[in-house]
């Protein structure tokens, strides 16, 4: 890794970790689903930042989750924190409509 990959690397892993943090902190205030499913959003983004570094660094082997040569682990992970965002999203829509 170079060093614009590697503090590209750190700083995505510095702010996911601080929204990962607050998004627990909010959790254990509320209990509403809309804001817990953003609450998960936050923390799967962590979760995202984490796999992208521990392959990078080669703890972790992509090869392992792919299926029919998709990369299904990659796949799952980018794209769970976007799903827990877009269902809190449409229930939050969906409340201001009823009303």
């Amino acid at each position: 890794m170079n060093t614009g990959e590697t503090f590209y690397l750190v700083s995505r892993f510095g702010t996911a970790a601080l929204a990962a943090f607050l998004a627990i902190v909010l959790w254990s205030r509320t209990r509403d689903i809309a804001w817990m499913l953003v609450v998960i959003a936050a923390i799967s983004s962590y979760v995202d930042v984490l796999f992208s570094f521990l392959t990078r660094i080669g703890l972790v082997d992509e090869a392992r989750f792919e299926r029919f040569g998709l990369p299904l682990g990659r796949i799952l992970i980018s794209n769970l924190p976007f799903l827990f965002l877009c269902i809190a999203l449409a229930i939050m829509i969906r409340r201001k409509r009823l009303r």
